[in-house]
């Protein structure tokens, strides 16, 4: 079982792989001239940054934020100085 935890464990970070791909080079050039990266490996890891920037951000759009007030904004604004001050 604690074999199996590290094993578990260390599959969550970062991880690297080395793999062939059939590219199209005239789009990933595209895609390089694009993003302003240098190289193959950068412009796809961009290119996938950007995908799921993306995405965050159109599920982020759906959100109501229905408890975000003018009180509330004006709330969130103050700093911790302010804050501890008025105690």
């Amino acid at each position: 079982m604690y074999a199996l935890r590290n094993l578990v464990s260390a599959y969550t970070v970062g991880v690297i792989k080395r793999t062939s791909l059939n590219l199209d080079l005239d789009l990933i050039a595209d895609a390089r001239d694009i993003l302003g990266t240098n190289g193959t490996t950068d412009t796809v890891h961009r290119a996938l940054e950007d995908v799921v920037r993306r995405q965050h951000l159109r599920e982020l759009a759906k959100m109501r934020f229905e408890d975000l007030t003018p009180d509330a904004l004006v709330e969130l604004r103050r700093t911790r100085t302010e804050r501890w001050l008025e105690e």
